[in-house]
C-alpha cells in the first residue's frame, strides 16, 4: 500500500533541483525546525556552508525538502539528503526512488541519522545500509559544556583558569556587523591553507570566511574573544534549532593556551541566557581528522550521532 501510494504521486511531481540561495533560507528555517534528528546536516550552516562541496540542490514540494549532492564518503557517487517535511516518508522516499528510476541514478540517500533508520525501513525497501564512521556528530548537554564543573571538565577548566590569569582584561564579545571584519582578519591571519591540512579543512577555511560575509543571511548567532593589545584570539558562530545550539565554527590561537575552551564555554553561556530552551550543543563531525576526533572526545559528548548511507531497493 505505501509504495502504490509513493508511485501515485510520482505522477504529479517531479523533482527539478536548483542551486540553493540566500532567498531560500526563510522557507527552509521551519521545515528544518520539523526535523526530529538532532544531526547537523539538517541545518541552514549544515546545507549553506557545505553546498559547493558536496554539490547540494535543492527542491521544495509540498512543504518538503529533497537535497540532491554526492556521498559524503565518495564525492564521485551521487546520492541524495533524507527528504524532511511535511510529506510522510513513505511518499517523499517513493517520489525520490521513482525520480531515481527514471533518471538512472542509484537511490543513495547519504548522511542518514541513525535514528530514522527503522522508520525507513518500515517505509520502503531498503537494499543497503552502511555507517560512515568519519561523519558523526558530538553532543554534548550545554550546561556541563558553558561551567566546565565536575571531575571529567578539571583539564578544560583549569585551561580557562590559566586564560583569564594570563589575561585578566579578556573581553568577550557578541559577534555584530561592527567586528565581524576583526573575525575575518584573525581568520585569514591565522588559517593559511598547507599541503599538510585536508581538504575539507581548507574549504572550511574559504566556507567561514564566506558566512562571516553574509552572517546576517545565515541567520548565525556568534562571538568573539579579544585582548587588548593583542587582539581577537578566537571567535565561534552558530545556530539554535529547538533545544539544540549548532556550532558550525570554531577558531582560536592555538598559540594561547585556553582561547578554545574559554571562547567554548563563554559562547554556551551567552547562549543559554538568550535562549532559555537550550539542553544540548552540536559540535559537528571530525571529517575523519584524527585530532579533531581526539579535541571533541576532550568534551566528554554525551552521544556520537551516528550517519549512514541507505540504498534504496526496488
Amino acid at each position: 500500500m505505501l509504495y502504490t501510494q509513493s508511485t501515485a504521486i510520482t505522477t504529479r511531481q517531479t523533482l527539478t533541483f536548483a542551486p540553493f540561495t540566500p532567498a531560500d533560507i526563510p522557507a527552509l528555517l521551519p521545515i528544518l525546525s520539523a526535523s526530529p534528528s538532532r544531526t547537523c546536516d539538517f541545518t541552514i550552516g549544515g546545507i549553506y556552508l557545505w553546498k559547493d562541496y558536496f554539490m547540494y540542490s535543492r527542491q521544495i514540494v509540498d512543504g518538503t525538502l529533497f537535497i540532491k549532492g554526492v556521498a559524503e564518503d565518495n564525492l564521485e557517487v551521487p546520492a541524495f539528503s533524507l527528504p524532511v517535511g511535511a510529506m510522510p516518508l513513505a511518499e517523499s522516499l517513493g517520489l525520490l526512488r521513482e525520480q531515481c528510476t527514471s533518471n538512472g541514478i542509484r537511490p543513495l540517500l547519504s548522511a542518514v541519522p541513525a535514528d530514522r533508520l527503522d522508520e525507513i525501513r518500515s517505509s520502503i525497501n531498503v537494499a543497503e545500509v552502511s555507517e560512515l564512521p568519519d561523519w558523526a556528530d558530538y553532543l554534548y548537554e550545554i550546561e556541563p559544556m558553558a561551567t566546565f564543573k565536575g571531575k571529567k571538565m578539571s583539564k578544560k577548566r583549569n585551561h580557562v583558569n590559566r586564560f583569564y590569569s594570563d589575561h585578566p582584561d579578556a573581553i568577550f564579545e557578541p559577534l555584530t556587523t561592527g567586528n565581524i571584519p576583526d573575525a575575518l582578519s584573525f581568520l585569514r591571519n591565522h588559517s593559511t591553507p598547507s599541503p599538510d591540512k585536508s581538504i575539507t579543512a581548507d574549504y572550511d577555511i574559504m566556507e567561514t570566511a564566506y558566512a562571516l560575509d553574509h552572517f546576517d543571511d545565515y541567520n548565525f548567532e556568534g562571538a568573539l574573544m579579544r585582548i587588548p593589545d593583542v587582539g581577537v584570539v578566537a571567535f565561534t558562530a552558530g545556530e539554535v534549532i529547538g533545544d539544540t545550539l549548532y556550532v558550525h565554527i570554531e577558531k582560536m590561537d592555538h598559540d594561547i593556551n585556553g582561547s578554545g575552551e574559554t571562547m567554548s564555554s563563554s559562547f554556551c553561556r551567552y547562549m543559554m541566557e538568550r535562549h532559555q530552551e537550550l539542553r544540548y550543543v552540536n559540535r559537528e563531525d571530525s571529517s575523519g581528522d584524527p585530532g579533531l576526533a581526539r579535541a571533541k572526545e576532550a568534551y566528554h559528548p554525551v552521544a556520537l550521532l551516528r550517519k549512514y548511507n541507505v540504498l534504496l531497493g526496488a
